[in-house]
C-alpha cells in the first residue's frame, strides 16, 4: 500500500515529536529564550518570539494530532468489527455504532450498564466449591 505524501510526511512528523529527544530539544529552546530574557530587557520582541512560535507550531500540531487519531481510531474500529465478524456466536448489531449520535451512544452506554449488573447478579458467588477446586 503506497502512502501519499502527507500521511508519510504527517507519520513521520508524529513520530519525531512524540520522541524525547524533541522534548529535550524544545525544553532547550525554551531555557535559552528565558535567559536571553535579561540580555533583551524582557522586551515586547522578546515575549513576541516564544508566544508567536508556540502559537504556530501548537496550531500545526493539531491538525497532524487529529489526523494521527482518526487514523488510529479507524484501525481499532476495523480491527474490533473483525473481532466481531470472525466469533460466530457474537452480534453484529454494533459494528457500526460509530454512526450514532452522542444521545444514542449514552442511551446504549446505559443498557449495556444494565445488562452488567444483571449478568453480575446471576453469576454464582465465587465462594461456592465448584469455584474453589478448579483454583486449587
Amino acid at each position: 500500500m503506497k502512502k501519499n505524501f502527507f500521511e508519510r510526511f504527517s507519520d513521520r512528523v508524529v513520530c519525531i515529536t512524540g520522541s524525547p529527544g524533541a522534548f529535550v530539544g524544545v525544553s532547550l529552546l525554551v531555557v535559552i529564550w528565558a535567559v536571553c530574557g535579561p540580555i533583551f530587557n524582557y522586551s515586547e520582541t522578546w515575549q513576541l518570539v516564544i508566544n508567536t512560535g508556540t502559537t504556530i507550531i501548537t496550531f500545526l500540531m493539531v491538525f497532524l494530532i487529529q489526523k494521527t487519531q482518526n487514523k488510529d481510531s479507524k484501525a481499532i474500529q476495523i480491527k474490533l468489527n473483525e473481532l466481531i465478524a470472525s466469533y460466530e456466536k457474537a452480534s453484529n448489531r454494533l459494528v457500526d455504532i460509530e454512526d450514532l449520535t452522542e444521545e444514542e451512544l449514552d442511551q446504549l452506554h446505559k443498557y449495556y450498564e444494565k445488562l452488567g449488573k444483571l449478568s453480575n447478579e446471576s453469576k454464582p458467588s465465587s465462594n461456592s466449591a465448584g469455584q474453589q477446586h478448579r483454583y486449587k
